[in-house]
């Protein structure tokens, strides 16, 4: 059974909760769908935690390209905070091993990306939006998995599903427990939710980088389980 987890974004409690129930589950390989690290009080200990799974695939997300590039990130005071401290916190040589991970993976008739096959910032919606054929265009999975937007769904859009499994570390739905999915051997999605201690997690962050403008953005997001905080 394969677990999926995306967008764990240095959450280390929220990470082990959904290991230990994906194991409990029967989950025996892993698909990560990249933002490992960024924003996240336990950065380096994440990307460690995350590299004893086995068997595991890991593709690439922005969080791993703008800790790289901070010149592509957007210049946004949070983003910017955020990138220098992980950088700080990971050290060049894995902020460059990280980069360079690939941008998608395709596993018989499913195609796993970050956001979508056309950009790693650009994704889809519970609901489908005015760009959603552009960012389907020669897409021939029967399946595409994706995450970035933090909300958990499933759909189709025309001959293809779509399963965003939702945020490990920073869900965006209010529900702050965290959020994967279960690939069965017949090939059935589960979404799953796991709780754990979201308000250490979101203190961690103020702690952890020393109150720095940013972090308290980013521990409300977690906390509240919102973007728009």
């Amino acid at each position: 059974m394969l677990a999926v987890l995306y967008d764990v974004h240095g959450n280390l409690p929220a990470l082990e909760a959904v290991l230990a129930d994906a194991r409990d589950q029967g989950a025996d390989a892993f698909l990560l769908g990249g933002d490992y690290a960024l924003f996240g009080g336990w950065p380096a200990e994440t990307v460690a935690r995350l590299r004893e799974l086995t068997p595991a695939t890991w593709i690439r997300g922005n969080g791993e390209r703008w800790t790289a590039a901070p010149a592509e990130a957007p210049e946004q005071p949070v983003v910017q905070g955020a990138i220098a401290a992980a950088q700080e916190a990971l050290g060049a040589p894995l902020v460059a091993e990280l980069a360079r991970l690939p941008f998608d993976h395709a596993d018989g008739g499913t195609r796993f990306v970050h956001a979508s096959p056309v950009a790693d910032t650009r994704s889809f919606l519970p609901e489908p939006a005015d760009d959603e054929a552009e960012l389907l265009a020669g897409v021939t999975a029967e399946r595409l998995v994706f995450g970035h937007t933090h909300l958990p769904f499933r759909r189709t859009a025309g001959p293809t599903e779509l399963v965003n499994p939702g945020s490990v570390g920073m869900p965006f739905d209010g529900d702050p427990r965290a959020a994967f999915a279960l690939v069965h051997p017949d090939g059935a999605v589960e979404h799953r939710r796991v709780g754990y201690d979201h308000a250490a997690s979101a203190a961690r962050v103020r702690e952890r980088f020393e109150h720095a403008p940013w972090t308290e953005t980013v521990a409300e997001r977690i906390a509240q389980a919102r973007m728009d905080v």
